[in-house]
């Protein structure tokens, strides 16, 4: 088990150096510009590594999921050849839908038109909240890490978290992931972060970083909630999903166009008006979704996961936000 994870690492961090060779050749760099966070130009695409870690799993686990497999594929390289020339709105979308298609074939057991609706809202929205999310150093890796650890523990709860909650763990119980999926994941995320969570990034995810990883964390929820029939786990994507949302609907109000990049998530504001140091904010954020993720799960397996308390949760995290947004944007 350890000679596999250390030749797994060893081949994702060789993966990384030699997309850093190409990237230079190719000029595939970030170089700052008004709107930018950063001040030097920076390699993007690392986030690469994302997929090429899956396609190394979908080999050696014998080519499990191939329809789920194929889909990221095909929305990793339109997102690459974004990243490297700009392609129009219209074309990325269709790829997208095209992708995600191939997902909801490979893992919706029963097809139902409610269904199919409830998980394209979901993903969609997740994909471009994770990559409108993308813009600090370190933010996307910590943020990734929260993510699989906790898709991790309770893909192992049966052996994990059965023994804390041995009068209401449930019986039925099952992993709704392949295995070694998210191991491996969890790996090319640590190898891009020795690179990214730096006070000066050798590398940006990219589209093809962030909006990969959305995907599969979006297969990964759509997963769990099935295997639960439960949609409360929607608050593992809290943090991200309210700065999104929110600062989606403000910019709508002013009358602009939110295709655009902008610098008016809290994050930016924090990391642009503030002057917080990048990493502090991209902790920040991390640490909040850490804390929201054990508390559903503690929720849910002491079977006080409802409505009420889901929209209780939700009022809180709005309030703090609007609180905390209204207190950096506010007059001098």
């Amino acid at each position: 088990m350890v000679v596999n994870l250390i030749i797994y690492s060893l081949v994702l961090l060789v993966s990384m150096l030699i997309y850093f060779k190409v990237a230079k050749h190719f000029d595939v760099v970030d170089y700052p510009v008004n709107r930018s966070s950063h001040n030097q130009p920076t390699i993007r695409g690392g986030g690469i590594i994302f997929p090429i870690a899956v396609v190394l799993w979908f080999i050696l686990s014998g080519w499990k999921e191939p329809l789920a497999v194929t889909g990221l594929l095909i929305i990793s390289i339109i997102s690459f050849v974004d990243d490297v020339k700009s392609l129009p709105y219209t074309i990325r979308i269709i790829f997208h839908f095209i992708a995600i298609a191939l997902l909801f074939n490979g893992i919706l057991p029963v097809i139902y038109w409610y269904w199919i609706a409830a998980a394209l809202i979901l993903t969609v929205g997740w994909i471009n909240a994770f990559n409108f999310m993308d813009g600090i150093n370190g933010i996307t890796a910590f943020y990734s890490l929260t993510l699989l650890g906790s898709f991790s523990l309770l893909n192992n709860a049966k052996e994990l978290l059965s023994p804390i909650f041995k009068n209401s763990f449930p019986e039925k119980w099952e992993s709704f992931l392949p295995s070694g999926l998210v191991g491996i994941l969890f790996i090319s995320v640590m190898i891009f972060a020795v690179f990214n969570v730096r006070k000066r990034a050798v590398t940006f995810a990219g589209d093809v970083g962030s909006i990969s990883m959305a995907f599969l964390q979006s297969w990964m929820m759509i997963s769990l909630m099935i295997a639960t029939k439960q949609a409360y786990w929607i608050l593992f994507f809290a943090v991200y999903g309210i700065d999104a949302t929110i600062t989606i609907l403000i910019r709508i109000m002013r009358n602009e166009n939110i295709l655009k990049p902008h610098r008016l998530h809290l994050y930016q504001l924090l990391a642009n008006e503030k002057r917080w140091p990048h990493l502090k904010v991209s902790a920040l954020y991390a640490l909040l979704q850490l804390f929201i993720n054990l508390l559903t799960i503690f929720l849910y397996f002491t079977e006080l996961l409802n409505l009420p308390v889901f929209i209780i949760i939700n009022s809180v995290l709005i309030s703090l936000y609007v609180i905390a947004r209204s207190r950096i944007v506010q007059p001098s």
